[in-house]
This record gives structure tokens, C-alpha cells and sequence, in this order.
């Protein structure tokens, strides 16, 4: 067995220079003559703009440029706008807009960009930033969706034709449903709050711009999940062919799908380098993240589930309100469409109506955030079938064995249109149970109430889709053997270079340690897509797989050639090509040497050895799991302690166990972090955000955590050649309903029935103190 190849639990060879301070981050990347910039942001959360002064800005010491909205109107910048519009697929048309550079009229959200100032220091940017005087005429706001859902609200934009509605998505029979529930023997109904996530990443949006007049070409680092995605908005941007534009994104200190979506601010610092004729750095801080980075979730669903008489799903009725912010950019369309395709989950559902309301509102823009969708999906299904257990007398584990897809029924082709092809449910979930010790629940449950501790318990199932987009992946020799892996992927805390090394060791042979990984720079990678959506494994690594047959398949005649056997006799296994029958073989290492030389083959067979592949999401794979909760609840306090937790994840073929853990690990952590704790809330009135620092908007630490179990179920996925399915963000799905589910069933008792998320200790006591007053 090779031990660097896949299935391995190979140590990240990222880390040796991340943990001894050897990271290159945006920030530190200090560029010859490089000047910064500070954005002025709107204070008001609607306001149209009046009189614009920048003259005493302008005139502060080191200040070299100030820049309004007007003047990126008078160059004609483009602007940004959604990639997805709901008539894309069929849907009714939405109501497109456009978010400027910097805007010139009208401020939509508290944090909208309304001036940058380019300073020799930072500190002078930021001083000479205050001088900016900026005329507001305030306009009503509307930051809550229930109010900019109702007929009168204030509109967001005043083209709108439809109130504050930017799109609507709509899935399943109706009149199938209706049917369904007019038999059903229990129909269960909930209001659900997804609460709206700040991404916060360790390391902040940054960025630097440079521009070459001499041949009109810009460079830009940034720190993003997706930089030929980012090129192609600049050329937009500053309409130039991609071919003038270079986008470097080094390494990346957390990305959660919010740098995937390019922003203002990357063009802003190349606008700013020509201005000025000089690179022009701008990092966010953690107040001005807070306010502009896209939010994550941001949900209200109302959601029904009928029940026949025996606890089986027999219909499932949705209707949910989706923020999107001020502006509808990116993606950010996506997240109401896969909350609306995975509501059924797991479960035999067969009728089925659901629907998704986009909603303009008064906030930052809404995109991405770690599961885009699906932790939605799964906390309405999850919480629903638990209520839906009290209400029909059944345990939470059976009633959800029940209703699980059995294997024979697979391939499975759901309401939604997405087809699971493989998957063993109903095991994976006993599985859970018992590495949860489910059996030996009551005896903690009695060591809990003689500490006075309330405990509750509960078991999930969730399953999503990984990967969306096709990739490209690259392979090149180089003279020496050596091998250099291209990624389009962009590595952020994923391992790549380590994963996609062991792929490459396994397919071809070459020693892990001559491998090297290059991501992140579009002058080096020919074309890629980036990482989000858990996507790399499926695309990155089945392209990877592509390359490396069409290298051996290239190589093949150079090692006929130096072994003087046919073409037709060779095999290759193990890094080696041999003739069948003989003794004779040759490394591909050594082939890929011949390829350089001066004269003699190469004249024939061509100098160099390289490839690359490509590999598409059509079908994509169903990654799947199990998550298993015990908490306690202080009942004089409301503190929860997470005290016990479990998952069992079905995730095909694992490429490296080590890595695969710490993903769970890690999506598990967020998902607790928004259950329990972060909630970005504006003022209903005012639409000041009043979370925007990390004093007010409470993130998870490594204390609230117990130790996290992980088992693997590798159930090859029977879509692709590796069999893979997607990890990067079961976590952040299974957690919410796992952790709540468990919360409720400490509370019962209390007759606390329902509660929403973030469920911090206030809003427990609360719940405790209003259920003892009934």
C-alpha cells in the first residue's frame, strides 16, 4: 500500500509553515511605492445623497486621491450584479439591480460605500477619511423580512415591481399535496428563524491593487476563494479582455463561500492604482466586515408536515421569506433554491409544494455562507419530524428510520429533481446511535438531575449535494521528473496540497515529496473555478484523475520507444510502465525526463510532458450523515453545555481521513456557534447594525465544545470514477437541528415547545420562565 496515496491519513504538508508564522497573507505583501485606502462607508441605512465634499480631504496631508461615486460614474466602472437570475431556470423573472463601485445617489445599508481615500499611510487615509462631508436626506428603512414582506413597506429599490420582492422559486405538486394533507392523520406546523451569520473570518477581507500603464494591465491580490471568478468580474468592471488582468490570491485565512463573492473594494484598489499610479493596499477591519461583508442564512419558513397514522411523511407544505439584502449579487439566489430542493433531506417524501420569497432589505448583501441552503433544508425537516414524534407518540430515532430512503429504493429521484444514488440511511443512523451510546442515555440523564441539570438528547440526518461547476486540473513534468499540480481549485484550510499530492502519488507514481502544488495566481493556472460548494474532491479530483490518464497515455510511446517494445504491450501500474510478460520496465519518472531532451525522440514525439483534465458536477454526489446530541441546561441560568457529541458521515471514498475529521470537526464547531450563540441583528427601526463587533456578536471558543466523534462510512458514490462525495460542510448542517432538537427535549419537561436560534442563556431562561407561567 502506498502510504502517501489515497485513503491515507497523510499529516497536511501546509501546516509546518502556517504554525511557524511562514503564511503569506494579503496583508503581508508589501508592494514598491505602495499607498492605502479607506473606504467611507454610509452611516444611514437609507438616505439619499446630497452634497459631496471631499476638498479638505483631499487637501489633508498624504491624501493622493479621493474618489466619489460621481467619479466612477464618469469613468463608466461597471458594476456588480447577480450571476443567477430565477428566469435562468425557469423560474419568474426577479428584479436585477446593480451594485456600483461606490455609490453615487442613493445608500441602501449602513456600511454602503460612498467614497475612498488613497493616503501614503494608513493612518493619514483614515484621518483624512473623517474629513469626506457627505448631505444625508434619511428615507424609511426596512431590515426585518416579515416587515419588508408586507404590502406598503419601504422599498429597498423604487423600480421594484413587486414591493421589496427580488425573486421567487417554487417546487412540487400543489394539488398533490393539498391531497396528501387532507388525509393526513397529524399535521405538525412550525415558524422557524434562521438567524443571520457574520462569516467571520480569521483573516479579513484585503486586498492590493497595482496597474502597469505601460501595457494597461492590472494586478490584484486578494484574498478569495475564486480567483479567475474574480478576474472575470474586473474585466467586467473595467471592460479589458480577462488576458489584462492578473489575479493573485495567496494564501487564505478562512473563506466560508463570503470570498467567493467579489466586491467593491477589489475594484476599488485597482481604480485607485491607476489613479494614482501606484498599488494600493485596503484591509478590511472587524467592524467594517461586520457591516459589509454578505451575511450568511437570514431565513423565517413556515413549514407543515403530514403524518399518517403510523408516523409515516406523507406530504410536506413550505413557504419561506429570504433576505437579500440591499443588493441581489453573486450567488445569492442559490441558497433559497437548494434550501428548497433538499426539503424533503433523506426521507420518502413523495408530495411535496415548497416556496422561497427573496426579499431586498435594508442590510448588507446576503450570499454564501458554509452549507448555502442546506443547513436550511435541514433544520426544517429535522425540526418538523421531532415535533412531528411527540405529536404521534413515536421515538425520535424510529419515526426517522421509518421515513428514511431505503436502498432498494435507490437510485431515488426526489420531488426536487435530484436523484441519490447510493446510501445506506437507516444504517448509518443506527450506527450513530450506538457509537452515541444511545442505550446508556438514562443513566447520565439521572447523573444530570443530581446536579440539578436539565438533559435532553437528539439524533438528526441530513443530506446535500456536494459540488456544483465543472474544473480544470493541470499536470506538467518538469526536466528534472519533478511534478507540478495546477489547481483551478483554491485551497483555504482544505489540505489541497496535500490531498491532491497523494492523488497525483497514487496515479502516477511520482514520489509525494517531488510534488508541487500551485493554486491561486491566473497567470500560472490556466483556467479554474475555485473551491466552495464542497466541490474539490468531486471536480479537482476527478479532473486530476483525467490529467494523469492522459499523461500515462502520452507518455506511453516515449516508454515504448526507450524500452524498444510496442506501444500495445506496455501496461502501467504502480509508477512504472512494463512490457507484459517480461521483466522489463521503465518509471514514468525516468519517461518524463526523456521528454526534455535536445534531440532524437522529442523531434518526433514533442518536448514536454503535461496535461490536463476536466470533469463536470452533472450528476453531482449526495454526501450524508448522522449527528447525534446530550446537552445540558442550567434551569436557573439558561446556560446550555454541549456535553456529548457524535457523527457518523457517509462520504464515499475518503482521500484522507485526517483532513476529512477536521473537516467535520470544524463545520460541527460553526454549527453549534449558530445555534447556541452568533445572531447579526439590525434595528428594526433604524437599521443600525447592532452586532458589529466581536463584544456584541458572541462567537463560539474552544470551551464550548466537547470532544466531537466522527466515524466514516465510506459508501462509494456510483457517479464518479472516484466514488467521492463532498465534506467541507456536512457539519455546519447537521449541528443547528441537533443541538435544538436536544435543547427542546431538556425543556419538555418545563413545557417549553419551541424556541429559535441563536439559543443563547436569556432566551432559555426566558423560554423556561414564560412555559412556567402557563
Amino acid at each position: 500500500m502506498n502510504k502517501f496515496g489515497i485513503g491515507q491519513a497523510v499529516r497536511r504538508v501546509e501546516d509546518q509553515r502556517f504554525l511557524t508564522g511562514r503564511g503569506r497573507y494579503v496583508d503581508d505583501i508589501d508592494l514598491a511605492h505602495m499607498c492605502f485606502g479607506v473606504t467611507v462607508l454610509s452611516p444611514h441605512a437609507h438616505a439619499r445623497i446630497g452634497r459631496v465634499d471631499v476638498s479638505r480631504a483631499k487637501a489633508a496631508p498624504g491624501v493622493l486621491a479621493v474618489l466619489a461615486g460621481a467619479d466612477a460614474a464618469a469613468e463608466h466602472l461597471g458594476a456588480f450584479t447577480s450571476v443567477l437570475m430565477p428566469e435562468d431556470v425557469g423560474a419568474p423573472k426577479g428584479h436585477r439591480v446593480f451594485q456600483p463601485v461606490l455609490v453615487a445617489d442613493r445608500v441602501r445599508f449602513v456600511g454602503d460605500r460612498v467614497a475612498f481615500v488613497v493616503a501614503e499611510t494608513l493612518a493619514q487615509a483614515r484621518d483624512a477619511a473623517e474629513l469626506v462631508e457627505i448631505d444625508y436626506e434619511p428615507l424609511p428603512a426596512v431590515v426585518d423580512l416579515d416587515d419588508a414582506a408586507k404590502d406598503g413597506a419601504p422599498k429597498v429599490w423604487d423600480d421594484c415591481p413587486a414591493g421589496n420582492v427580488a425573486f421567487r422559486l417554487m417546487f412540487g405538486n400543489k394539488d398533490a399535496t393539498d391531497a396528501a394533507f387532507a388525509k393526513a392523520k397529524h399535521v405538525v406546523t412550525l415558524r422557524l428563524e434562521n438567524n443571520r451569520l457574520a462569516p467571520c473570518t480569521i483573516e479579513p477581507r484585503a486586498t492590493i491593487g497595482d496597474y502597469n500603464a505601460a501595457d494597461d494591465s492590472y494586478t490584484l491580490y486578494t484574498s478569495s476563494q475564486n480567483p479567475h471568478g474574480f478576474r472575470m468580474e474586473m474585466s467586467h468592471v473595467f471592460h479589458v479582455p480577462e488576458n489584462r488582468i492578473r489575479v493573485i490570491s495567496p494564501d487564505v485565512g478562512g473563506g466560508f463561500g463570503m470570498k467567493g463573492t467579489c466586491m467593491p473594494d477589489d475594484a476599488l484598489v485597482l481604480w485607485a492604482a491607476r489613479r494614482c499610479g501606484r498599488p494600493v493596499k485596503w484591509v478590511s477591519s472587524r467592524s467594517e466586515a461586520m457591516l459589509t461583508d454578505t451575511a450568511g442564512r437570514d431565513q423565517v419558513v413556515y413549514g407543515e408536515m403530514a403524518l399518517d397514522e403510523n408516523g409515516r411523511i406523507l406530504g410536506l407544505r413550505a413557504r419561506s421569506l429570504n433576505a437579500v439584502g440591499a443588493y441581489f449579487i453573486g450567488p445569492a439566489m442559490v441558497m433559497s433554491a437548494f434550501a428548497l430542493r433538499f426539503s424533503p433531506e433523506a426521507y420518502d417524501v413523495q408530495a411535496l409544494h415548497v416556496s422561497a420569497t427573496g426579499l431586498f432589505t435594508n442590510t448588507s448583501p446576503l450570499g454564501p455562507y458554509r452549507g448555502a441552503g442546506r443547513p436550511e433544508a435541514a433544520y426544517l425537516a429535522e425540526r418538523l419530524i421531532e415535533k412531528a414524534a411527540r405529536a404521534c407518540g413515536i421515538d425520535p430515532a424510529e419515526i426517522r428510520r421509518r421515513n428514511l430512503i431505503p436502498p432498494s429504493k435507490l437510485p431515488y429521484a426526489t420531488p426536487t429533481f435530484y436523484t441519490y444514488d447510493s446510501g445506506e440511511f437507516a444504517r448509518v443512523l443506527d450506527q450513530c446511535l450506538e457509537a452515541a451510546d444511545w442505550k446508556g442515555y438514562a443513566a447520565r440523564r439521572a447523573a444530570s438531575e443530581k446536579k440539578g441539570r436539565l438533559r435532553g438528547r437528539a439524533v438528526t440526518y441530513y443530506i446535500e449535494q456536494g459540488g456544483i461547476f465543472n474544473e480544470r486540473m493541470d499536470l506538467r513534468f518538469d526536466p528534472s521528473g519533478s511534478l507540478t499540480i495546477l489547481a483551478g481549485t483554491h485551497s483555504h484550510g482544505q489540505g489541497h496540497a496535500t490531498v491532491f499530492a497523494q492523488l497525483a502519488c497514487e496515479f502516477l507514481g511520482v514520489p509525494f515529496e517531488n510534488i508541487r502544488y500551485v493554486q491561486g495566481d491566473t497567470s500560472q493556472v490556466p483556467f479554474g473555478r475555485g473551491t466552495y460548494a464542497a466541490r474539490s474532491s468531486l471536480v479537482g479530483g476527478n479532473a486530476l484523475k483525467v490529467a494523469a490518464d492522459a499523461i500515462i497515455e502520452k507518455a506511453k510511446p516515449m516508454a515504448a520507444a526507450l524500452m524498444e517494445a510496442a506501444a500495445t504491450d506496455l501496461e502501467f501500474k504502480e509508477g512504472k510502465f512494463r512490457v507484459v510478460g517480461t521483466d522489463k520496465e521503465l518509471a514514468l519518472v525516468d519517461v518524463a525526463k526523456a521528454f526534455y531532451a535536445p534531440m532524437g525522440l522529442t523531434d518526433k514525439l514533442g518536448v514536454g510532458l503535461e496535461a490536463s483534465g476536466t470533469y463536470g458536477t452533472n450528476p453531482p454526489n449526495h454526501p450524508n450523515g448522522c449527528h447525534a446530541c446530550e446537552l445540558e441546561v442550567d434551569p436557573d441560568t439558561g446556560e446550555v453545555t454541549v456535553d456529548r457529541y457524535m457523527v457518523v458521515d457517509d462520504l464515499g471514498r475518503v482521500l484522507n481521513p485526517l483532513i476529512v475529521e477536521g473537516q467535520i470537526h470544524g463545520g460541527v464547531a460553526q454549527g453549534i456557534g449558530q445555534a447556541l450563540l452568533e445572531h447579526a441583528r439590525y434595528d428594526r427601526e433604524s437599521g443600525q447594525l447592532l452586532s458589529g463587533s466581536f463584544m456584541d456578536y458572541a462567537m463560539p471558543r474552544a470551551d464550548l465544545y466537547p470532544p466531537i466523534g466522527v466515524q466514516l462510512e465510506e459508501i462509494p458514490c456510483k457517479t464518479n470514477p472516484l466514488g467521492v462525495k463532498g465534506i467541507g460542510e456536512s457539519g455546519t448542517i447537521g449541528a443547528p437541528p441537533t443541538v435544538i432538537n436536544a435543547l427542546l427535549d431538556a425543556l419538555a419537561p418545563l413545557g417549553v415547545e419551541h424556541i429559535d436560534m441563536p439559543a443563547t442563556p436569556r432566551r432559555v431562561w426566558e423560554s423556561i420562565a414564560q412555559a412556567s407561567r402557563k
